[in-house]
């Protein structure tokens, strides 16, 4: 297993919608856990595979939840049905998100409080399962990388334009950064 750098907003993987996984193979296993070493290196509940600069339909969680899921899994090619999001403004305390590819940074945002999601475990194995709290709003993040959007793209116009400015002052919105879990400092204190 390798922990790989992982790249901050800007770079083109992130981006743009996802391929597919064709191949249920030991290239997958392999990539699959190195997902899981960077996701724990970094201190990450989640991490998807553009994340890491690799345009594959995966995701891999650890993170306790109260829906008999067990807390550490993988999606590959998910599918997800959520619930409405509801249309007041986030709470800045309670609905605070954060990202690996957005080091360091948080901002409220507003999710649906339940998903399903169906897919495939990493052998090619159907898997299905109902997420609702904090355990959905991971959901939605992770399957939001797989569709090149990050959290950022869905701020109000408040928070999103403190988003931009922080970006910019970090010099971020262009390819080529990235950070090393458990080499460089970890960006959210952990």
């Amino acid at each position: 297993m390798t922990v790989r750098p992982i790249v901050i907003t800007g770079e083109p993987v992130l981006h743009r919608r996802a391929a597919e996984v064709t191949s249920f193979d030991s290239d997958l296993a392999r990539l699959v856990d190195d997902m899981f070493e960077t996701m724990d290196a970094a201190n990450g509940v989640g991490l998807a595979a553009p994340q890491i600069g690799v345009g594959l339909r995966i995701f891999v969680y650890n993170m306790g939840n109260d829906d008999g899921v067990p807390d550490r899994g993988v999606l590959v090619n998910p599918r997800i049905t959520t619930t409405k999001v509801p249309g007041t403004a986030p709470d800045p305390e309670e609905d605070s998100e954060g990202c690996l590819s957005v080091p360091g940074d948080s901002f409220p945002l507003q999710r649906a409080a339940w998903t399903r999601l169906t897919g495939f475990d990493a052998d090619g194995a159907a898997v299905e399962f109902e997420a609702t709290g904090w355990f959905a709003r991971c959901m939605q993040h992770e399957y939001d990388h797989l569709d090149g959007k990050l959290y950022v793209d869905r701020l109000n116009d408040r928070y999103a334009r403190k988003a931009k400015r922080s970006a910019k002052d970090h010099g971020w919105g262009v390819p080529g950064h990235h950070w090393m879990p458990g080499v460089d400092p970890d960006p959210f204190g952990h």
